[in-house]
C-alpha cells in the first residue's frame, strides 16, 4: 500500500520553494497548474436507478406519515481509523443504507417536513475538485480511492435530491424546527445540532426504522435468498478443502468462505465461526486459529453479505472425517429433532416465541433420557436447567443486519407475532464444555449447532437455505460427494 500523499521534491529531501501564495505547500506552481487540466469529461449521464430505489422510496413515505412536520437526519457515517493513515473498509449504517439503496461514507439523509408530508434530500461528497488540488493531495481524493458518482449522477441512481455534504452541518443546524437523528453514526453532525436534540425522541426514530425492517419486501427476500445460495457455495467450498484445513488450521476454513463471500458478493456478513473440535462449544468463536483434526466436528457459522448489504446466516456441523461417531451422530441427532421442531413452528399468526420453546422442549427431553439432568421435561423447562447446554435463543432476525431489528420493542419482536415476510433464523444447539463434570468425559468437548435462514408465507414457512443437507445421513453422503 502507498503512503499517503505527502508531496515533496522527487530529486532531493527539500520541498520544493514555495512561490507566489503557497497555496500547495511543496508542489511548484507549475505542477500545480498542470494537474488543473487535461482531464476527459467524464460524466455519466441517462443513468438507471438503482433496484432498491423504489422499494426505499416506499420506506421514507412510511417514516415520513410516522413523524410528520419534523425534521429526520439519517447519516451513513463516517470513516474509521484502524492505525494510523489506514482506514476499516465503509460499511454504511443499516439505517441509511434502507432507506436510500446508497452506501456511500460520510452521506446524510434528511427528511424536511413540508406541509403533505417530507421532502427527501441527500448529502453526498460529490467529485474531487482538479482546481483546490483535492482529487490528488488529499488521501481521500479520487486519484488515491477511485471514482465517486457525481451529485447529478447520484440523483438520477437514488431518486432523490443530492447536494454537498459539507455544508449539511450549517444548513440542518440554520434550519428552524424540531429534529430528530439516528445517533452514533456522526459526532460532527450530532454536535452541530446538540442544543436541539433529544435523546429519548431520537432513540423513536431509531426504534422505529428497526421495526420498519420487520417485514420484508419482495426485494429484501430475492437478496436474503441470493446471499444464502451464496453461502451454500461457500460451505461447499470448504467441504471441498477439509484436507488442507487439517494440514493449517481453522484459518483455512475462514479463508475459503471469504473468498466466496467477496466474489459473489461485498463480504462475509459478520465474522465467521469457523470452530473445530472443542472451539465447537464457544458460541462466537471467531479467532479461528486453532487445528482442524479428523475424528472431530467443525462447527461453520458464517454469512455471506450481498452487494446491497443482506446478509444470510447458516451454520451446519460437520465430521472433518466424513462421518460422525455414534455419539456425535446421537447429539447431532437431537439437534436436529430439534430444529425441525422449531421450523414447524415457524408461520404466520404464531407467536414469535413459539419456535423456541418447540426446539428447547426436545432438547430438554433429550437431556432427560439421556440422564443428564433430572426430570420430569415440565420441572426442566419451568428452571430452565436445559440452558447449561442450550446456552442461547433458538434464533433472530434476519435482513440488512445479522441480528436484524435489533432495538424493535419487545412487543413488536420477541413477544410479538409471526407475519409473511418475516424472515428469522432457527438454530437450536448442544453444547459441552471441556471442563464441564457434570456430563460424562467423552460428551466433553462435543458442540453442534444446526441453522437455517428462514422466511415467513402466507401458508407457512419456507427454508431459504433448504439446498444445504441437515440430517446426519445426508450430511455424509453430500461431504463424501463433494471429497470425491
Amino acid at each position: 500500500m502507498t503512503e499517503q500523499p505527502a508531496p515533496a521534491n522527487p530529486e532531493g529531501d527539500e520541498p520544493i520553494k514555495q512561490r507566489k501564495n503557497g497555496l500547495y505547500p511543496g508542489v511548484s506552481d507549475e505542477l500545480a497548474e498542470n494537474m488543473k487540466s487535461g482531464w476527459a469529461d467524464t460524466e455519466l449521464r441517462n443513468l438507471q436507478p438503482v433496484e432498491q430505489a423504489p422499494h426505499a422510496a416506499r420506506r421514507r413515505a412510511a417514516l415520513s406519515a410516522r413523524f410528520p412536520g419534523e425534521r429526520l437526519v439519517v447519516p451513513a457515517g463516517n470513516l474509521r481509523t484502524r492505525s494510523n493513515d489506514t482506514e476499516y473498509a465503509f460499511r454504511a449504517s443499516t439505517e441509511y443504507a434502507h432507506l436510500t439503496g446508497d452506501q456511500t461514507h460520510d452521506g446524510v439523509l434528511v427528511l424536511d417536513p413540508v406541509d403533505d408530508g417530507h421532502t427527501t434530500t441527500l448529502y453526498l461528497l460529490p467529485r474531487s475538485d482538479r482546481e483546490n488540488g483535492e482529487f490528488w493531495l488529499d488521501g481521500q481524493g479520487e486519484l488515491w480511492v477511485g471514482r465517486r458518482y457525481s451529485l447529478a449522477e447520484s440523483e438520477q441512481l437514488l431518486g432523490a435530491e443530492c447536494r454537498d455534504v459539507r455544508k449539511a452541518a450549517d444548513e440542518l443546524a440554520a434550519a428552524a424546527g424540531p429534529v430528530r437523528i439516528v445517533r452514533g453514526h456522526d459526532a460532527g453532525l450530532e454536535e452541530a445540532l446538540a442544543d436541539r436534540l433529544d435523546a429519548d425522541r431520537d432513540e423513536e426514530l431509531r426504534i422505529f426504522l428497526s421495526e420498519l425492517r420487520l417485514v420484508k419486501d419482495e426485494f429484501e427476500i430475492g437478496q436474503l435468498q441470493a446471499a444464502v445460495d451464496s453461502t451454500v457455495r461457500g460451505f461447499e467450498d470448504v467441504v471441498k478443502v477439509l484436507d488442507k484445513a487439517e494440514a493449517t488450521s481453522e484459518r483455512y476454513i475462514e479463508g475459503t468462505f471469504f473468498l466466496r463471500a467477496r466474489v459473489e458478493g461485498n463480504d462475509v456478513g459478520y465474522g465467521s465461526i469457523c470452530a473445530a473440535g472443542p472451539h465447537a462449544t464457544t458460541l462466537h468463536w471467531v479467532r479461528n486459529d486453532g487445528p482442524v483434526r479428523a475424528g472431530e466436528l467443525l462447527l461453520l457459522d458464517a454469512g455471506v453479505e450481498t452487494h446491497t448489504l443482506y446478509t444470510a446466516d447458516v451454520t451446519r456441523t460437520l465430521p472433518v472425517s466424513g462421518r460422525f461417531t455414534e455419539l456425535q451422530r446421537r447429539i447431532y441427532d437431537a439437534v436436529y429433532d430439534a430444529q425441525e421442531a422449531g421450523i414447524a413452528a415457524v408461520r404466520p399468526g404464531a407467536k414469535y416465541r413459539d419456535f423456541h420453546d418447540a426446539a428447547q422442549r426436545v432438547l430438554a427431553t433429550r437431556l432427560v433420557e439421556w440422564g443428564l439432568v433430572e426430570g420430569p421435561v415440565e420441572r426442566v423447562l419451568e428452571l430452565g436447567l436445559q440452558r447449561r447446554w442450550t446456552l442461547h435463543g433458538t434464533g433472530h432476525m434476519l435482513g440488512l443486519d445479522v441480528h436484524d431489528c435489533a432495538v424493535a420493542r419487545r412487543e413488536s419482536y420477541v413477544e410479538g407475532t409471526l407475519e409473511p415476510g418475516m424472515c428469522l433464523t432457527v438454530e437450536p444447539g448442544l453444547y459441552f464444555q471441556t471442563d464441564d463434570l457434570t456430563v460424562p468425559a467423552e460428551y466433553r468437548g462435543i458442540g453442534v449447532r444446526i441453522e437455517d435462514d428462514i422466511l415467513v408465507t402466507e401458508s407457512g414457512s419456507r427454508n431459504l437455505s433448504a439446498a444445504l443437507p441437515r440430517t446426519a445421513d445426508d450430511v455424509e453422503s453430500w461431504m463424501a460427494r463433494l471429497k470425491g
